[in-house]
């Protein structure tokens, strides 16, 4: 159980510096904020949003797989998986989901214990998925309807004075982008660590063993506070850490993107966040939302604006993180039963 939390710990770092590029990459290829501050913005709003979102993104993580059909080994495995692809996805500079990844990998495990895919949540999956095709297009509607909000109210403004204005403002969307992604992200691993306990205090029921305190949970709406705690804390220090890769592919390889364009794509995509993922508690990514907003703004020029050729490739990436996460978890889960793990 220790290892595991550790090893949430270690993923939720790592999509902290992978998902940064998601609230940053905007305002750092705009140059209105360093790369340095831009980090240190986003991982402030990352931690202050323990206090802003409640948990119905993590209760729908942890009910991923139905936990009576699976072991803590199953969920190591899957949280490993999740660290081995979001590491080959930031190597590579792919702005994959985290989130996916987690639930992917997290899933695949599950079957491999299981031997048959009725452990798995169906609804969950059905619903996650589906939105990997939809939070873009939300995203690009959205973005684009902004964008021509935003160009009818400042028609007329002196375009110097424009450009002023929206870089100032452009502050507070990525604030809103940053929180957004704290609330929605730092949830994933919660819902993991949940669904561990949830385990965890079944077998030492079962066994007559006691649980220790700071271990002991009742449900969703009573989580011991060093959890989400924790996971904010440690996502926030995540994207300290950068991710310099990732926000060159976000901020210039989709589209050129201007001050403008910039609060535009953020707005939209804080929306589409706090909408889907809030609002009705699927796990959406924040790398599909931003993604389809930068797509949606970028379209109010010109539709040739877009760089089509690389969100073809960003579009294969997202279908293919849930399988290949699934695959790599059922791998190490395997890797662990023939060592004797358990």
């Amino acid at each position: 159980m220790i290892i595991i939390i550790i090893s949430c710990f270690i993923f939720d770092m790592i999509n902290g510096f992978h998902d940064a590029a998601n609230s940053i990459a905007t305002v750092i290829s705009t140059k209105v904020l360093t790369p340095f501050q831009a980090v240190c913005w986003a991982a402030f709003f990352n931690f202050v949003a323990f206090w802003v979102f409640d948990l119905k993104v993590a209760d729908t993580v942890s009910k991923t797989v139905h936990p009576e059909t699976i072991n803590l080994v199953v969920i190591l495995s899957g949280v490993i998986a999740g660290i081995i692809w979001n590491l080959i996805t930031w190597r590579f500079g792919i702005p994959s989901s985290s989130s996916h990844t987690l639930m992917g990998g997290f899933a695949g495990a599950a079957v491999a214990h299981a031997m048959n895919f009725n452990v798995v949540n169906s609804t969950v999956i059905g619903k996650t998925v589906l939105f990997i095709f939809l939070a873009p297009i939300i995203g690009i509607i959205t973005g684009l309807f902004i964008a021509v909000i935003i160009t009818n109210l400042f028609k007329r403004v002196n375009s110097y004075k424009a450009d002023h204005i929206f870089r100032r403002f452009q502050l507070v969307t990525s604030a809103a982008l940053s929180l957004g992604h704290g609330g929605s992200d730092s949830q994933k691993v919660i819902g993991i660590i949940i669904a561990a306990l949830t385990v965890y205090n079944t077998y030492c029921l079962q066994h007559g063993i006691a649980v220790p305190g700071w271990l002991s949970h009742h449900d969703i709406h009573h989580v011991p506070e060093w959890i989400p705690i924790s996971c904010y804390t440690v996502i926030g220090l995540g994207t300290l850490m950068g991710g310099m890769r990732i926000i060159k592919t976000m901020g210039t390889r989709i589209t050129k993107v201007t001050p403008f364009e910039g609060i535009a794509a953020e707005t939209a995509g804080a929306i589409t966040l706090y909408g889907v993922s809030q609002g009705l508690g699927i796990p959406v990514s924040t790398t599909h939302t931003i993604a389809g907003s930068i797509m949606g703004v970028g379209m109010l020029k010109r539709i040739s604006a877009v760089r089509w050729g690389i969100t073809r490739q960003l579009l294969i990436a997202w279908i293919i993180t849930i399988p290949i996460s699934g695959l790599i978890a059922a791998i190490v889960y395997w890797i662990m039963k023939l060592a004797g793990v358990y």
